[in-house]
């Protein structure tokens, strides 16, 4: 019989005794207040007695009232935890990739656990000396400690804060609870130190604390601890390799000696320290180690194989196996060519850009079109932060909701092409308003999310319902909690990376719902499958209508065709996709997809504080855009040597001016930025624009037109004085045609030949050319653009 077989009729003792506490409690409570005036009354206790006694009673009764909610938040704390407890803390689990190569390791090491008998004495006394040093004479809680720490921390001026947990509470937390810090927290915390107590004996309490403890780097316990930083048994550690392991227990992102040895080392001091202080040792017994302070070996980056992937395979892992086996190898779904292209992608762009936004985070999700997640990045670094931002933090998506409001809208029966007002709209005393503060009036439904107008997804949301727009998005794979209010369709529900990457994997694929997973096999110690991932499971689910799908489909290529999401355009394969920035710019997210991949980029702070004007058009698109090529070039050997020849680049000189494709050698076109986008946006469409000259020889006017679809739109160039280069003055753009002024030399015009700019031309960046003149390739046909 296990030491928790009276577990059950412990908790019935309790329930049993609290379901009356309460009743009894005020019984008495009103029958002592009765009985205490009447004493008071009888002795004649009045005045400054009677105070100071009035006192001590409501202390009493506080103290009293206090033990009873501590009970009862401890009765909770026991059903919370359950009678498999210890079982479900005793998983040893080793990761594999894809290809089976081995990536770590997560929960106890069960081929390496030492025990407490073997341990080194000096590593033992190091870790009693810093983190709990009356352990064998409390009861779980240390009130001298609690003291202590209180008078420590109010006399201190500088530095951290003492901490008065014992060893007993630290496992307790570390067995049952999150990292959170509240006053509920830290009674059950409390409470269950003082129920390990009475169920463990002292010496199983420190075996699980030395045994569970996270030491940096995916170890857990001192032995995998002392394997990893210094290659050998914790039998053999000396004592200042002792010190060290026992500084860990703190905190060991900021003193892992792999990362920071001279934090690590200082740590050290500290230890060796308190060993002295607690009269475990001398100063002469630990010169030599002060002196002498240990050294690591060498070891790759833990990122490298993918830590955060690791973390959040290991918390599913614990979900499929529910307790039936604890010795468990998994082979993944992670592409370690993949995780650090897309490492490389983060770091990279904070480091370029993250002062100049104000952006100190980041986190990334690509997986396949069925939800196997082949890259997970949740954070800039994990050695300095271990939680996972790609899954654990829920925060605001801004405009990448809204291709969500959009399905919702193409289910109600609404088309790419529907007609919708932009305009402003008022919902109470909130009116929200567009990115450029301006509104276009009529426009299409596609038009209205290539441009991210907010007016139009509210106004959808209204007409067709909030419970549409939620049931659209749960349909689509969204877990987080979404409420019906004016804000949803804009993207203010806190969803995670993970969560909203799926709902796009499920728009990627056609409308089978892709839920996010990890895990390919899981295999027992004995080598048996208990799991495998059913693919046929994955097909069979079709969550949205695939007519529906491709409309929405259509609107997000254009988004990253000539919409907000340009900068994330790849130029070997069709790309969709949708920006999102959020209030004030504390969160900016690119979520996209090819035929093969799909890819959430998450920037912010943890702090929430806002960045400085961080949209999602730009590093989160750039970040999509490096990892998206990075990661075809190492999954499907795009030829990058290729990209160059055949991508469509942006046509601009030095000057930020556009030379339009004209194949006269004098006097060229020269349009801004604004017109020459007009001009291939309507490439992109399939029109066909032609530039022409009437040849006219007029030395007054020079009539050049613009033909768009067959139709010609005259320029009306104006011929003022002789100079020696044309010389732009104004540009304007009209709804129907284009209106040039500039000045130009006044000659015999040279004819120019046609040049159609369609769907299927390349079109190459502007170059220099023979001196002052430039150039422009139009599949292959190369036009001079003037002297």
């Amino acid at each position: 019989m296990s030491r928790n077989s009276g577990f059950l009729n412990y908790l019935l003792k309790i329930d049993s005794f609290m379901n009356n506490a309460v009743y009894f409690t005020g019984r008495f409570l009103k029958n002592f207040w009765r009985g205490f005036n009447y004493i008071m009354s009888f002795m004649r206790v009045r005045g400054i007695k009677r105070f100071f006694i009035e006192i001590v009673s409501d202390g009493l009764t506080l103290l009293f009232v206090g033990l009873i909610g501590f009970f009862m938040l401890g009765q909770y704390a026991l059903i919370d935890v359950g009678e498999g407890w210890q079982l479900y803390q005793k998983y040893s689990v080793t990761f594999y990739d894809k290809n089976n190569n081995l990536i770590g390791r997560r929960g106890v090491r069960h081929d390496s656990n030492v025990p407490l008998e073997e341990l080194p004495e000096n590593m033992l006394l190091a870790a009693l000396a810093t983190e709990d040093r009356n352990f064998f004479s409390h009861v779980g809680v240390d009130p001298r400690g609690i003291a202590r720490a209180l008078i420590h921390n109010i006399q201190k001026t500088s530095g951290n804060n003492h901490g008065a947990s014992t060893i007993t509470q630290q496992l307790a937390k570390m067995l049952f609870f999150s990292p959170e810090q509240t006053l509920e927290r830290k009674i059950k915390e409390a409470y269950m130190a003082l129920w390990l107590e009475v169920n463990l004996t002292k010496q199983e309490i420190l075996s699980l604390y030395f045994d569970r403890t996270y030491m940096g780097a995916g170890n857990f316990g001192l032995e995998a601890a002392a394997q990893y930083y210094f290659g050998k048994s914790v039998r053999e550690v000396s004592l200042a390799q002792a010190a060290m392991l026992a500084g860990l227990f703190k905190a060991p992102s900021n003193y892992a000696p792999h990362i920071n040895l001279g934090a690590a080392r200082g740590r050290a001091n500290v230890v060796l320290n308190n060993m002295v202080n607690a009269g475990f040792l001398t100063h002469g017994d630990v010169f030599d180690a002060r002196a002498n302070p240990a050294s690591v070996v060498n070891r790759h980056n833990p990122e490298n194989k993918g830590e955060y992937f690791i973390d959040w395979a290991f918390e599913e892992t614990k979900k499929i196996a529910n307790n039936r086996d604890y010795i468990l190898h998994v082979k993944t779904t992670i592409d370690l060519d993949l995780q650090a292209a897309a490492r490389q992608a983060i770091q990279d762009n904070l480091r370029q850009s993250g002062e100049k936004y104000n952006v100190d985070q980041a986190s990334l999700v690509s997986m396949e079109h069925d939800g196997a997640v082949l890259a997970l990045i949740g954070g800039k670094d994990y050695r300095k932060s271990q939680f996972n931002r790609a899954v654990n933090a829920a925060r605001q998506p801004g405009s990448s909701f809204k291709p969500l409001v959009y399905l919702a809208a193409l289910n109600y029966g609404y088309k790419p092409n529907s007609s919708v007002i932009d305009s402003r709209v008022r919902i109470k005393k909130w009116s929200p308003k567009n990115y450029n503060r301006r509104y276009i009036g009529r426009t299409t439904l596609n038009n209205a999310l290539v441009h991210s107008i907010n007016s139009i997804p509210v106004k959808l949301a209204l007409e067709i319902g909030y419970k549409n727009v939620i049931s659209t998005a749960k349909s689509l794979g969204i877990d987080a909690k979404l409420t019906a209010n004016a804000s949803l369709p804009l993207g203010t529900a806190s969803i995670s990376v993970l969560d909203l990457t799926g709902a796009y994997a499920t728009i990627a694929n056609g409308g089978t719902l892709a839920q996010p997973y990890g895990i390919y096999e899981i295999r027992n110690g004995t080598g048996n499958v208990i799991y495998s991932h059913d693919r046929d499971e994955f097909a069979a689910n079709v969550v949205a209508n695939p007519h529906k799908i491709a409309d929405l489909k259509y609107m997000l290529g254009n988004v990253v065709e000539y919409g907000t999401g340009r900068r994330a355009n790849l130029n070997f394969t069709k790309t969709y996709g949708k920006t999102g920035t959020t209030q004030s710019y504390r969160d900016a997210w690119f979520m996209g997809f090819t035929d093969h991949l799909v890819t959430g980029v998450w920037y912010g702070n943890d702090n929430y504080t806002p960045t400085k004007r961080l949209t999602g058009g730009n590093l989160p698109a750039i970040t999509f855009k490096t990892f998206m090529t990075n990661a075809y070039v190492a999954k499907y050997n795009l030829d990058l040597d290729s990209l160059e020849h055949n991508a469509m680049a942006n046509l601009a000189t030095p000057r930020n001016a556009i030379l339009t494709a004209t194949a006269g050698v004098k006097n060229p076109t020269i349009f801004i930025q604004s017109t020459a986008k007009m001009l291939k946006n309507a490439s992109r469409q399939n029109n066909i624009i032609t530039l022409s000259s009437t040849g006219k020889k007029s030395a007054d006017v020079n009539n050049d037109y613009v033909t768009l679809n067959g139709k010609k739109i005259n320029t009306g160039f104006k011929i003022t004085k002789p100079l020696k280069r044309p010389q732009l003055k104004t540009i304007k753009k009209t709804s129907q045609k284009i209106v040039v002024r500039k000045k130009v030399v006044k000659k015999k015009t040279t004819k120019r030949s046609n040049i159609h700019i369609q769907k299927s031309n390349k079109i190459k960046q502007v170059s220099p050319h023979k001196g002052n003149s430039a150039f422009i390739d139009v599949s292959g046909r190369i036009v001079i653009l003037g002297n």
